[in-house]
This record gives C-alpha cells, structure tokens and sequence, in this order.
C-alpha cells in the first residue's frame, strides 16, 4: 500500500481537484433522494403545499385555526396574513418566516385538524367555548405527546392535510400548486443529475490520467534502472521477471490506481454522507444499516483470507509462465533440430496449468462475492420495507422517507461494498508494487563513481594489473592472476579451451562485470574511476552472440554513433565485408532488419555488429569471438581491411581459431583461468604447450612449420 501511494504523490495537485469533484458528485447523488421524498410526500401526498399555514382561508376556518393557539402564537399567525375581502391571505414568502411557523404552530394547528375529523357530538362539546389556560396546557400537553410519537414528518404530513382542506375551502386551485411544485422539484433533480454526470465524468478521466501517469513513471523508472543494470542484477532478476514486472505488475497497480481513486476516496464521501441522510430522515433503523455492514465485513474478511495467500503466488506464476514462453520461443531452431516440441510443449502447459489452477481457484472464490453481495442487499431492502411499512401503518412514518431511506441504506452499503472489493484487487497490487519497488530501488553495482578521474591523454592503453574475477555467488574465481597491456596500434589476442575465461575476461573491459581484485585501467587511470559514459565511450565492443535490433542496416550501423556520416557508415561496412551482401538488397542500407536480426544469417548479423563497431570509431576494439561465423576467405578479408583501416587503435580480439589471430603482436593463452603463456605466436609454439595443442589440433605441422626440422634431421 505505501508503495502504491508513493507512486501517486506526484499528482497531488491532480488528486485535490480529483476530491472536489467527488464532493460534487457525492452532494448530488445524496440530494436526489431526498428529492425523491419530497416528490412523494409533499408532491403526491401532500398535493405540493409545503407549510402547515394555508395560502388562503375562509373567516371561518381563520378563526377556528386559532381555537387551541396560546396568545403569542395568534400574535405571529395574524401578522403573516391580511384581510382581503371574506378572506384572509397569506402576505408572506419568507422561507424562514414560514419554517418558523410551522414549528411554531405544529401542535395547535394538529389540535384543530382533530377536532375536525371528531365526531359530530364530540365536535358540539368545543364549539363556543373558550378555553382557560390550565385547559388549554393540558389539551397541548397531550396532543405534544401524540406529536413526538408521531415523528415531525408526519406530524407535519398532518398539518398540510390541515392546510390543504384549508387551501380547497377558500378556492384555492390546489391542483394547479400541486403541478407547479413537481415540475419545480423535477427540474432540480434533473439539473443535479447533469451536474453529477459531468462530474463522473471528469473524475473518470482524472483517475484515468493519474493512473496512466503512474504506469508511465512506473515503466520508465523500471526501464531506466534495468538499462544501468550489470549483468550480476540481471542474474539476480532474471529477463523474464524483469519483463513481467515491466508490463503485468505495471497494469496491475495502475488498474488499481485509477479504481483507487474513483471508489476509495468516493466510498468513506458517500458512506458518511449516506448515514448523516439517514439519520436526517428520522426513520430510526440504523440498525439495520450496521446489521447489513457487520454481515458484509465477516463475509469479505472470510474471502480475504482465504484468497490473499494465492494473489503472492500467482504473480511469481507469471514469471514463471513468461520464462518458459520465451525460452520456447528463443530455442525454437534447437527445438526442432532435436525433436522437443512435445516436451516443450508438456513444460510451456505444466507452467500454464499451474497458473490457471491458481487463477481459477481465486477466481471461483471470488465468484462467491456479488450474488451473496446481492443478496445481502436485497434482503436489506426486504427488511427495511417490512419494518417501515409497520410504522407507515403506525402513523409515525411517510412513504418518500422510507423511499429515501432505502436509497441511501443502499449508497452505505454500496459505499463498504466498494471498499471490500477493492481490498480484494489490493493485495494483488500490493505485491505488484512491491516487486516493481525492489526494481526500482536496486543500485547498480556498475556505474560511475562519485569522484571521477579524468584521463590526461586519450591515446587507448588498456593494462590489466594482477586481475581476478569471479561471478556473483560463485565460490571459486573464473580468472585469476592476469596482466597484461594492449596498446595503439597492436592487437592483442586472447585463446584458451572451451571455459578457460576468455569471454568473462573481456566482459571485464567495458565493466559488464567488475573485477574482483587487482584493477584495468585505460590510459593509466583505473576504469572504475572514471565516468562510466566515457569508458564505454571508449570502446567498441562486439559479443560473442550478434546482437541486431528491429530497425534497417543504417540503423544498425549508425547505433553507436548516431551522427556518423553516409560515407562513414559505409566505410564501416566495406572494413566488415558487409557491402557485398548489403548492396545485393533491393533496399540496400534501407533493408529491414527483423528484431534480433532474424531475417540475416549468422555470418551477416556478426558482420553488421562489426560494422557498427567500427562506425563508433573508438580507440579500444574488442571483439570476442566475432568472425566464428565467417568463411575463412571473409575472415582473411576482414582482418587485412581491419589492419590497414585501424591501424592506430587497440584492439583485443578472443578466438577459437588461430588462422584469425596469427599475425597479432602479442597473443594470451589461458587454461582454467590463468595465462600459462604470452607472445607471438612464434614465441608460443616453442614455449606453450597448452598453444601447441590447440594449433595442432587446428592446423597441420607443415602450415605450422614444425615438420622443417623435422626434414632436415
């Protein structure tokens, strides 16, 4: 969860205009039912007359409307009304003024409607009286008591029934009242269901920004460390979790990012303004709401805790499933070659399985969650109904406040049900963040220091002093004891048996990995003092596997140096006997080339990563294992042009065949990590055994010139 709200403090300007519009949503949603009630109780049942003082009455009815009124009351009735004519009309608008009455004058005025509805010799018994005050207390005394049994809504349901009859004797056209005040109602709430439509709208695509806008910083925040990576951080990853963290964990937290703040910041809004519209309607079954609450938490709780345990393990299911897919899909040509697309094919669906039987049994859990859900809100609105429909019988309630009550028992619970089911999505996230939180947070090993050392003179003389390497977590050093010095206009190669450390030793140049004791340096300063920029700057480096990316061949040419010339880019080609096979395309530098460099041979693809070597133009050339794809005419070629073209660069080349490096002024021969011999390749025939082997086993003893002694003896 911190993880995931670290991830949207950027947007905090966003989040605030985000709340204020769900204020605004929320104070429409809970003002229709309300208007709904009022639709149904003033509108329908009351006729539309809204206050228990009637627009209009007759002498009569303005006299006996005062019959049970204390001396004050008469004082506040009489000054809102003025005589007109055989009648009395009502000479005031003020709201305020007519709120206060209809407090005011609530209990004489039911008083007086009772006596209406009394029989005819019960009614006799008032008539022509006048009532002394201990009477009077005591009549008002009990009819205040009918009124606090009754509920003010109703009470005052009573009195505009009062107001009505009133309104009807004196000629009023109540019909005409009754329309003007539901057209007047209804135009209202259609206005507040606008607002409210466009303020869901808005928030929609607020959240939908913000949410968009984590994914994006997520993935180039991911993506930019992960680029910084050495290879021990990749080791420790692994390609396919950092791809499946990068894309799957990324929508994960932005799914839940947007559906957070739409709900979790709308739910507590509308579930606290729902109970406070609740007790406004004073229907008095808040027990019924908190009933449903504490059913709907045990049932959610009980889900969680049997689901939230599987959404961990689903994730690294992900990873898994993503592994075996493109390790499928990378060893496709080997598959075939050797007949296992069935076993690969039982592998990729063990992993496929795994994840579904995971996913299905989440799943089927949460199945469980919107009927019962349903139900439970069903059942509420049964419950409700039958308890209010015993105290609409009673008297004590009106049917539009147990209309809007329902509607906003319904918003409370909708409000929690919001809640729990994104307490659901949230572990799953949370697990997301964390696993993209551990990307992120990772330092690389590899990258430049605090205080960097600046090279004096750029000339390219790379020395190894006593170095020793060894993987991460690996017990035993993979190179030990090497030194040596490369320098301009020399090439240095570097042989040994399958193992013996060739690959992991030039690795060591660009700082793929970092020494374990001893130190490189380039030009006299240690590389890892200097900018890391720089020192890769430096260096072109070719790997052992050809590396193209989906693009054309300028593209690919150009890669490490996006301002080379045409001419440049072509002179690369030609010194990597590229030309040949680029000028036979119909599109020649502007070719396709498929990602991974899948639509060129091997031969072609080491070429082009030759090329685009040599068009960076660095002082430091490291090719290792590069021309095993090439014919021995191309490979011939391709070391005379590199000879006459760069001719003042160090360059460090690591071969299995010796036809490649024969001619290199210093040659290293490792054996299980260490040089066990260092020269020419003259030098070494007569002095390394280990050489020896590895050129007899490669050329004859005439090519070798071992056989001339040999004649002449």
């Amino acid at each position: 969860m911190k993880n995931i709200f670290k991830n949207m403090a950027p947007y905090w300007k966003l989040i605030i205009l985000l709340i204020v519009l769900l204020l605004v949503q929320a104070f429409c949603d809970l003002s229709l039912p309300n208007y709904t009630s009022a639709i149904i109780d003033t509108g329908i049942q009351n006729s539309g007359v809204e206050h228990i003082v009637s627009e209009k009455y007759t002498a009569e009815d303005y006299a006996k409307t005062q019959m049970f009124m204390t001396k004050q009351e008469k004082k506040d009735f009489t000054a809102v009304y003025r005589a007109d004519g055989e009648y009395y009309v009502l000479d005031t608008d003020d709201a305020e003024t007519l709120e206060a009455l209809d407090e005011e004058l609530l209990v004489p005025i039911i008083l007086i409607y009772q006596v209406g509805q009394m029989e005819e010799d019960e009614l006799q018994a008032y008539e022509g009286q006048t009532l002394d005050e201990a009477t009077l207390e005591k009549i008002r005394s009990s009819a205040q008591q009918t009124v606090d049994a009754m509920g003010s809504q109703t009470a005052m349901s009573t009195g505009v029934a009062y107001a009505v009859a009133c309104d009807k004797a004196a000629g009023v056209d109540v019909d005409a009242i009754q329309k003007a005040y539901l057209w007047h109602t209804g135009f209202k709430m259609i206005i507040m269901a606008l607002i409210m439509g466009a303020a869901t709208i808005c928030v929609v695509y607020v959240a939908s920004r913000i949410g968009a806008g984590v994914g994006r910083d997520l993935r180039g925040k991911v993506f930019r460390n992960v680029v910084k990576f050495s290879n021990k951080e990749i080791d420790r990853f692994s390609t396919a979790s950092l791809i499946t963290r990068s894309t799957n964990d990324v929508q994960q937290i932005q799914l839940v990012s947007t559906m957070m703040l739409r709900m979790v910041a709308y739910a507590p809004i509308l579930g606290i303004g729902g109970i406070i519209m609740v007790i406004g309607t004073g229907a008095h079954m808040g027990w019924v709401i908190v009933l449903a609450i504490v059913v709907i938490m045990g049932f959610v709780f009980s889900l969680m805790s049997i689901a939230m345990p599987k959404f961990k393990i689903m994730q690294k299911l992900v990873d898994r499933v993503n592994l075996v897919a493109r390790e499928i899909l990378t060893g496709l040509p080997v598959i075939r070659a050797f007949k296992r697309e069935d076993r690969e094919e039982e592998r990729f669906d063990e992993a496929n399985l795994d994840l579904k039987r995971v996913t299905l049994f989440t799943n089927r859990v949460m199945t469980f969650m919107m009927p019962v859900m349903m139900v439970i809100m069903y059942g509420l609105s049964v419950l409700i109904v039958w308890v209010a429909a015993h105290r609409i019988d009673e008297g004590i309630m009106q049917v539009g406040s147990m209309t809007a009550f329902i509607t906003y028992s319904m918003m409370i619970v909708m409000s929690f049900m919001m809640l729990t089911m994104l307490s659901i999505m949230l572990p799953r996230a949370g697990v997301a963040a964390d696993r993209i939180a551990e990307v992120i947070e990772v330092k690389p090993t590899i990258d430049s220091p605090e205080q960097i050392t600046q090279r004096t003179e750029k000339k390219g003389v790379l020395s190894f002093q006593d170095v020793a390497f060894r993987y991460p977590d690996a017990p035993d050093n993979v190179v030990e004891h090497i030194s040596f010095t490369a320098k301009p206009g020399t090439t240095t190669a570097i042989v040994g048996s399958t193992g013996a450390g060739k690959s992991a030793l030039v690795s060591l140049i660009p700082r793929l990995y970092d020494v374990t004791e001893g130190a490189i340096t380039l030009d006299g300063v240690d590389i890892r003092d200097m900018d890391i920029k720089e020192l890769r700057g430096a260096i072109g480096y070719v790997p052992q596997k050809g590396v193209l990316f989906s693009g054309t061949i300028a593209s690919n040419i150009k890669f490490g140096n996006q301002g080379a010339s045409d001419d440049e880019m072509h002179k690369a080609a030609r010194i990597a006997q590229a030309e040949e096979f680029i000028e036979e395309k119909e599109e020649r530098y502007d070719s396709p080339i498929a990602q991974g460099g899948s639509n060129v041979s091997g031969g072609q693809k080491q070429r082009l990563s030759i090329a685009r070597a040599i068009a960076k133009n660095p002082e430091v050339y490291v090719f290792d294992d590069s021309f095993s794809a090439l014919d021995l005419k191309t490979d011939a070629a391709l070391r005379k042009a590199l000879h006459e073209n760069v001719s003042d660069k160090t360059v460090v080349i690591v071969a299995q065949r010796l036809s490649t490096i024969l001619h290199a002024e210093q040659i290293i021969v490792l054996n299980e990590g260490k040089i066990v011999g260092q020269g020419t390749h003259e030098e070494l025939l007569k002095t390394c055994e280990t050489y020896l082997e590895i050129a007899k086993s490669q050329l004859s003893e005439k090519e070798l010139g071992l056989d001339t002694g040999r004649e002449e003896n």
